[in-house]
């Protein structure tokens, strides 16, 4: 069975953005005029799926109301030249069925995606932090594809530098990665030693996981801190079930830091239709 249903884990405090995100939710903040939120969901329309269970939290209530009809902003939007926009938006609306689930007392990200257990029933299912923004759907298609063909699990790989290896998760692969990119996973080491570190392959924020990874995720022991990490339940599937991995060849922006953040505007206002060449020029002359 391909997912069909995508977690977006979002009830988080976004304390690197404050006070900004004292008001708005970190997800809310605009990659030029779109809400990060949103361009999450656009990838995972895009990658076939149309269930979408944002996991937030009753203290943010703005993600909730983002979701909700609006046809005065609609009509706004048409009357001001950005009909294309409207549709865009309505469409979304029209072909993904978005439902919310809480965790109002966060235990880590293993915790925030069990929250989604009811939402997302007994299928598998894609996790897609909202931390992270794809140049396009294509990775999280090219992994919903291999997880339906193994019936296990797939994350999504990126090659970095032997110095950056000690900021992520790493994977140990079994075998080289193939010509589509895919590499079959015995394991994984968070954060090990540069020295240490299985493969120069890190985790990033993609994930389609097999109907048990709730079941692996009761399993997991809190850490000291009392944290729930997705990283000990991925290691529970991958010794028990086929677990692969894709290698990203898209671009990749983490918008986790207020640095981050306006390095994924700068980068993707340079492309945009409407304002790229505007900004191009602004920006050469500042420079």
């Amino acid at each position: 069975m391909r997912a069909r249903t995508a977690v977006i884990p979002a009830a988080g405090m976004g304390t690197r953005f404050l006070p900004a995100t004292k008001a708005v939710p970190k997800e809310l903040l605009p990659i030029i005029d779109t809400p990060a939120l949103q361009l999450i969901i656009d990838e995972a329309v895009g990658a076939g799926f149309d269930h979408i269970v944002v996991v937030t939290s009753h203290a943010k209530p703005a993600i909730e109301a983002y979701f909700q009809p609006a046809p005065e902003v609609m009509a706004k939007l048409r009357s001001s030249g950005r009909g294309a926009l409207a549709d865009h938006l309505e469409r979304t609306a029209d072909t993904a069925r978005i439902t919310f689930a809480y965790q109002d007392d966060p235990h880590g990200l293993g915790h925030a995606v069990g929250c989604a257990r009811e939402a997302v029933g007994d299928e598998p299912f894609a996790v897609l932090l909202p931390d992270e923004i794809m140049g396009d759907s294509s990775l999280l298609a090219q992994m919903a594809d291999v997880a339906a063909a193994s019936g296990g699990s797939t994350v999504g790989l990126k090659r970095v530098p032997p110095g950056e290896l000690s900021a992520y998760g790493v994977v140990e692969p079994i075998g080289d990665v193939d010509a589509d990119g895919v590499v079959q996973v015995r394991s994984m080491v968070e954060k090990p030693a540069m020295n240490e570190a299985p493969s120069d392959l890190i985790l990033i924020g993609r994930y389609v996981l097999a109907a048990d990874a709730f079941q692996a995720i009761d399993r997991v022991v809190p850490g000291a801190n009392g944290e729930i990490q997705l990283t000990d339940a991925l290691k529970m599937l991958a010794a028990a079930a086929p677990f692969h991995g894709v290698v990203s060849k898209i671009s990749r922006y983490d918008t986790g830091t207020p640095f981050g953040w306006l390095t994924a505007v700068v980068d993707l206002a340079l492309v945009d239709e409407q304002i790229g060449a505007q900004f191009r020029d602004w920006l050469d002359g500042r420079i």
